[in-house]
Order: structure tokens, then C-alpha cells, then sequence
């Protein structure tokens, strides 16, 4: 069988780092997308040829088109695209959140990622390949402090079944992987790097692990191209969904 490729943005951690070994482990060949070159360097020294490594800030278009226009002869017939990258910013309730956490958090987790399947869809049509988009539970199910996280998610849900319905009869598959809680650096990017906050929530809770979420993917990408897997909501056992409340008179 021919050698596939993967691209894969947010390489450097968490369930990016994951997924580009799991494909690269397998012979896949992979391009790891990431801010962080070093750490992006180390899954080139691990894996060698069959990976190629882009460091660029996904929010810098400039940079993510030179990026592109870099990618090695072998590796540019990509066969699925796992847009990975994203984050969460502050706990805080609306009213006293900050507004540049809010933008960046939009230019991560929308614009960008909608910048680079759109880049990509020639590619990915040529191909018949595959688009797997990391959403979150928290884009089905609010919670306080979720704010514009939870709505960018609801985004890349909603992206995802739309791409669906404009990708028709191309052959592309499109999967929304939607994760609950999991021990990744989610946490610790979200508290300015609270290490304590990290541990405490994910402590005694049995959290999804990066490598969980690679093997949802990798099932995803490996099913026969006639099957599509619309969405995939993931939760440990210990998470489930919050109740209502209700503010009552004192």
C-alpha cells in the first residue's frame, strides 16, 4: 500500500504530539505543525524521514502559507488534515474576562484553523482524503468560565458539518472529535501555568489521556472511504454532564 500523509497542527503537546507519533509509528509519513520547534525537532529525531516538522504561529497567515509552500515534494500530497491547535484562556466569567484572551482564542481556534482547511481542500478533494477537526464537549455543553472557548468549539462542530455538506459527492471524509476532560497542558495553558489547578482537577478522575484521542483518529482515518464518521463525543467515565442552576432571591 501506497505511504499515506498526515498533517497535523498543535504537534508540539497533548493530543497533537500523540497522534503524529501514533501515525508516524505506523509508516505513516507526517507533517507536525507547531509553534515550538524543539519539541517539534525531537519527533524528527525519533522518527526521521517520515516526519517533516513546520514551526510557525498558526495565527500568522504569512506564515502559515510559507509553511505550506516549504512542505517537501514527498510529503504534499497530504491524505487527512487533524486540526488540532487550540486552546482556552482564563476561568473567569464573561464580565470579567479579558479581551485579548478572547480574540486570541478566536484567531486560534477559528480563524486560523479555517484558514488552513481552506488552503488545504484542493489537496485533501485531489485526494480523497480526510479532515478530522478536535472540537470539545464544551462546544455542546456550557459551563461557567466557558464562555468564548465553548463557542469557538461549537464552531468547529458546526464547520464540520458544513464541510460535510459542501464536500458532497467529493470523497472527502470530515470528523468532529469532540473530547471531554482530559490531562493534557489544557489545563496548565489555561491557568498561566498553574500546576497546582492542573493537578487538582484532573486528580483521582481518570482523564482522557493524548493517546486516547490519537487512537480515535487513527480509527477515523482508517476506515474504509466509504464510511463517514459525522462526530465522536469522548468522556472518561468520571465526567458527566453538569446540572442546572438556578439563582434564587436571598
Amino acid at each position: 500500500m501506497a505511504t499515506k500523509t498526515l498533517l497535523v497542527t498543535g504537534a508540539s503537546a497533548g493530543f497533537g504530539a500523540a497522534t503524529a507519533r501514533r501515525f508516524a509509528r505506523a509508516g505513516w509519513r507526517v507533517i507536525a505543525c507547531a509553534r515550538r520547534a524543539d519539541r517539534l525537532q525531537r519527533l524528527a529525531a525519533e522518527f526521521g524521514p517520515n516526519v517533516h516538522c513546520a514551526a510557525f504561529d498558526i495565527r500568522d497567515e504569512a506564515a502559515m502559507q510559507a509553511a505550506l509552500d516549504a512542505i517537501p515534494a514527498p510529503f504534499r500530497a497530504i491524505d487527512v488534515l487533524v486540526n488540532n491547535a487550540g486552546l482556552a484562556l482564563g476561568t473567569e466569567r464573561a464580565p470579567h474576562c479579558d479581551l485579548a484572551q478572547w480574540r486570541q482564542m478566536i484567531d486560534t481556534n477559528i480563524t486560523a484553523l479555517a484558514t488552513l482547511t481552506h488552503r488545504l481542500l484542493p489537496t485533501l478533494i485531489e485526494r480523497r482524503g480526510a479532515i478530522v477537526n478536535i472540537s470539545s464537549v464544551a462546544g455542546t455543553y456550557p459551563y461557567t468560565g466557558g464562555n468564548v472557548y465553548g463557542a469557538t468549539k461549537a464552531f468547529v462542530t458546526q464547520f464540520s458539518l458544513a464541510l460535510r455538506c459542501d464536500l458532497h459527492g467529493m470523497g472527502v471524509r470530515v470528523t468532529s472529535v469532540e473530547p471531554g476532560m482530559a490531562e493534557t497542558e489544557f489545563t496548565l495553558v489555561r491557568t498561566g501555568g498553574d500546576q497546582a489547578a492542573s493537578d487538582r482537577l484532573y486528580q483521582g478522575a481518570h482523564p482522557i489521556t493524548g493517546a486516547d484521542i490519537a487512537e480515535t483518529i487513527w480509527w477515523v482515518a482508517n476506515l474504509p472511504p466509504h464510511l463517514n464518521i459525522n462526530r465522536i463525543e469522548v468522556m472518561p467515565v468520571a465526567q458527566s454532564f453538569a446540572g442546572f442552576q438556578v439563582a434564587r432571591d436571598s
